[in-house]
Formats: C-alpha cells, structure tokens, sequence
C-alpha cells in the first residue's frame, strides 16, 4: 500500500531490521500490505459517479454483509474506512505504482541514489539496465538531470522523484561526475524497461543449504523463485531457508504459485471465500523446483496475507518448519477494480483458509491501536527482549502516543512458529533511533567507508571481516563533526548493532541486496536458528 503501516514505521524506526536508504530512479517502490489482488474490469465513471459506482461495487462484491444507505453523502476514503483497513482507493499515480511494483517491470532508467551531503550519488544500477548501458557507474555523482541542477541545492524529495520517469524510448540527458573523477561528462540515457526480479537474494549459506529472501509477492515471484532454486541446487542446495519476514504480501496467485514450489501433487494450498464468492481451492501441481530438502520459512509480525498463505500450507502440510514471531494476521483477499481515469479500488471481497480450515485474520475493529498494544504485551509476556522501557520510548518518540501499560487479553490471528525466536532489543535505543533518524549510519558508509574498503576486498572477506574498534572511533569522530549531540552509555550500548549495521551498509553498496544479506545474516537469530533446525 501506498502509506506504510504503523508496524512498519515501528520496526524502521525502533529496532531497524534493515537500513537500505535510496530508491529505484524511474522506479517507485511501495510497500504492498497484504493484497491478494484479482484483476477486475475497467469501469469508465466520472468522478461525480464514482461514489455511486463504488457503492455499487461493494454491494456485489463485498466479503461480508454490509449496509451501505448511511454511506451516501460520504467521502470515498471514510465509504472504505467503514469496511476494513485494506479496503482503499487508489488514486491514479499510486494505482500505477502498484501495479509497476508488482507487476516487476518498470519504464525508466534502472539507478539507484542517495543523497550524500546535498548531492546524488549513485549507489545501484541495475545490471543491462539502460542507465548501465549508457555507462553510468556505482559512486557517480549525478549533478542534473535534462536542465534541473540536483545537486548543490538541497531540493526537497517531491522535487527529485520521478525526474528519470518516462516512456521507454525517450531520452534523458545527465550531467555526472565519474567516482574520482573531478571532470564533468556528459550521458545521454535512453529510457526503457527496466525487469526487477521480485528475489531480493538468493545464495549459499553453507555448502548445503540455500538462503531465499522475497519481500513481495509480484506477478513473477513463482518464476523467480524456481529460477533461483534450479541456480542454488546446482551449487549443491540441499536445504533451504525462505526469508519471508517483513513481507507484506502481494499477487494472490504468485503465493499460490510459490507454495506450489515445495509441495508434491495435488495438496490443497489455501481456499477462499466470501460472501458473494464461493469456496475456491487452489492446490498444488507436482512440478515445483524444490519438493525435496528440508524446508525452513522465517515469518515475524509484519509476514501478512500472501507470505502468510505460504507459511500456513507450509506448516499445515507438515512440509517444514516455520521460525521466527508470530505473523501479522491478514487473511483477506482483495479484487482491484479500476476506472477509467487509471484510479483504483481494492476492496475486500473473500477470506481466505489454510488447509487445516485456519482463518488467521486478527481482529481490525479496534484499528491500530491494537497493534501497539499487541507490541506492550508480547514485550511483557517475553516475547521481546532487551530494554523494554527504550523500546517503548521509541515507538512513543515515533508516534508521537503513549503506550498504556494495562495488560489486556492476547490478540489472536496470525500463524505461530513453531520455534519461536525472540526479538532481540539490546542496542536498539533512543540514541541509535537518532543516528537512523539523521542517515548518520547511511552517511559514514558512503563518505568514509568506501574509501576505505572496495569491492574486491568486500567480496572475497565477507564472511570474515568486522568493522573493530578503530573504525568505531573513527564513527564517533564522525558524529561529533555532524554536530550530534551524544550519550555515550547509550552509543556504547548500541556498539554491536552499529558496526554490524555498517557493515551491511558497507556489503550492499559493493554487492547489492544479496550482500546486504550475506552479512547481515550472519549475526541472525532467527538464522541461526533455522540452520540448527535443518540439520
């Protein structure tokens, strides 16, 4: 969905699992929140029927009974908040961005950037991209893009988005600084279709087992996979650990397609239904990539509706086991109907079943709020560990609330690991929400370390270089020129977390996502835990 959730501003912001600052130019991503989206007609209304269309729409095709007389004199976004939180209408730009995010395909350049004192530089490209093809490279300094100076002026964020969207075909002039270089070129890029694949790493954790990691179910999510797995089993998989934490979900029929992957003919995956649609069953075929090796699937709270359709036919077919925290709990299947003035409407219209008959839908009457209550109590019955009280100050600090300390009945949905792993808090307190919330992190890695370190020394010691005291120091020194004012009990406290996070930092600038994996999996409970499980 467009706007993040406030579990996932909670997880960036407290306890920051991942640090990846930038973004796709001509590629905006979004943080899909559980939509197992069908494809409906195109509906050609005005705006001034567009209330009355939906209306209509709701009536035939809403999961539940619902009376919509008190509806009419509503505005479209209080209509849909009366049904539930994954009920919404997209405008046309975000209705698009969804569907570019998901669909895995995109019309523009194929860059990543960041902004590293006032100037953009480039810290991805994507390979036989068109920026790549036009001779762009990691480190460039971008100064403008067409006749817009980006650079050097301190734009706002609304100003830098899109500049390299457009029609594939059409041209974009850049002016840059090669890294090292001090002398301006000048590249002309041709803007085409840039194919991301929905696999955000995929590698060998071992000599025998395989380490998967999607964050989003799109359209080729399933053929992603299999391509990745047939690679992994070449080098030797036997065992395979699939990293679905965070994922928020995505396409209905990419979930039932990755299950799929793993399990043997005709095991029903899921069934749906609703109140205007009857059971459908969805089961498996036999021709997926990875029947056979143990199996496990990393979930924690923010694995909802797509991911958890995967890891409940996972666990309720006895194929492997699932580690982590229990899932967020959306077990709603959303139908996209879109209008003719490229709007959307995603409304709610089955549930769906695990195929032991599970719904593990949570309760959404109380609205968020029950989220951050679910968070005081799973830090009260233990499921959280570390400083309980910086955690909480975190989140207040994040959202601006207080957090009631009344303990109240345990929410249900979700699925439930079947090891369970605790969220390890120690480190994540007020001073390092502050580094994360001033990119202190992101900009020691970019201005200091990949001076420091380059890429050949990164791929071959990975898996046994740390960052030690010196380079701590040395990022003491560079928060003091940042003018930050320090507590030292607390940078000291969060010492471990710092320098792994750099590290990470520091291994996907060189070698994309799957480094930052590579290296942050390394200190990964939950990891560890999956590897000690598969053997």
């Amino acid at each position: 969905m467009k706007k993040n959730t406030r579990n996932n501003l909670l997880i960036a912001i407290s306890y920051s699992v991942i640090l990846i600052v930038g973004m796709i130019l001509g590629i905006k991503f979004i943080k899909d929140q559980g939509f197992g989206v069908h494809r409906g007609p195109q509906l050609a209304v005005n705006s001034d029927g567009k209330l009355e269309e939906i209306l209509h729409i709701i009536n035939k095709n809403y999961v539940d009974d619902i009376n919509t007389d008190s509806f009419q004199n509503l505005p479209i976004d209080s209509v849909l908040h009366q049904l539930d939180p994954h009920s919404v209408y997209l405008p046309p730009t975000d209705a698009q961005d969804m569907t570019d995010n998901l669909e895995g395909n995109f019309e523009g350049v194929g860059i990543e950037y960041y902004m590293l004192n006032d100037t953009m530089m480039v810290t991805g490209v994507v390979k036989d991209g068109p920026a790549y093809q036009a001779g762009i490279k990691l480190g460039d300094k971008i100064l403008s893009i067409d006749t817009a100076i980006v650079s050097g002026r301190n734009l706002p964020k609304d100003q830098l988005t899109g500049r390299f969207r457009g029609r594939a075909g059409s041209g974009v002039s850049v002016i840059l600084l090669h890294s090292g270089t001090q002398v301006q070129s000048k590249l002309m890029v041709t803007r085409g279709k840039v194919n991301i694949s929905s696999i955000d790493a995929a590698y060998m954790i071992n000599p025998e087992t395989g380490y998967v990691r999607i964050s989003k179910f799109g359209a080729n999510t399933d053929n992603d996979f299999a391509i990745a797995a047939n690679n992994l089993k070449a080098k030797g998989m036997k065992k395979l650990i699939l990293d679905l934490r965070d994922n928020g979900g995505g396409y209905f029929s990419a979930a039932t397609g990755l299950a799929d992957q793993f399990l043997p003919e005709n095991k029903l995956i899921v069934y749906t239904q609703g109140k205007h649609e009857p059971r459908t069953d969805y089961f498996s075929t036999g021709s997926g990539a990875f029947q056979n090796g143990k199996l496990a699937v990393l979930i924690n709270e923010n694995t909802a509706s797509a991911s958890e359709i995967v890891a409940g036919a996972i666990q309720d077919l006895g194929r492997g086991i699932i580690v982590g925290r229990r899932s967020f709990g959306k077990g709603l299947v959303q139908e996209q109907f879109s209008f003719g003035d490229g709007s959307a409407l995603n409304l709610t219209i089955a549930r769906y079943y695990t195929p032991s008959g599970r719904s593990i839908q949570k309760s959404y009457k109380k609205g968020y709020d029950a989220y951050k209550h679910e968070l005081d109590e799973r830090m009260m019955d233990g499921e959280l560990t570390g400083d309980r009280t910086s955690f909480q100050d975190s989140i207040e600090k994040a959202e601006g609330v207080t957090i009631q300390n009344s303990k109240k009945p345990k929410p249900s949905g979700g699925i439930q690991p079947d090891v369970f792993v605790k969220l390890d808090t120690a480190g994540y307190n007020k001073f390092y929400a502050t580094l994360v919330s001033k990119k202190i992190l992101s900009d020691y890695v970019f201005n200091v370390l990949t001076n420091k370190y380059n890429a050949g020394f990164i791929e071959q010691n990975i898996n046994s270089f740390t960052l030690g005291d010196n380079d701590f120091k040395d990022f003491i020194g560079y928060i003091q020129r940042k003018n930050v004012q320090i507590d030292r009990f607390q940078l000291y406290n969060s010492k471990s977390v710092i320098l792994s996070d750099l590290k990470a930092l520091l291994c996907r600038y060189y070698l994309g996502d799957v480094g930052y994996y590579r290296s942050a999996n390394q200190t990964d409970n939950a990891v560890k835990q999956a590897l000690i499980n598969l053997q």
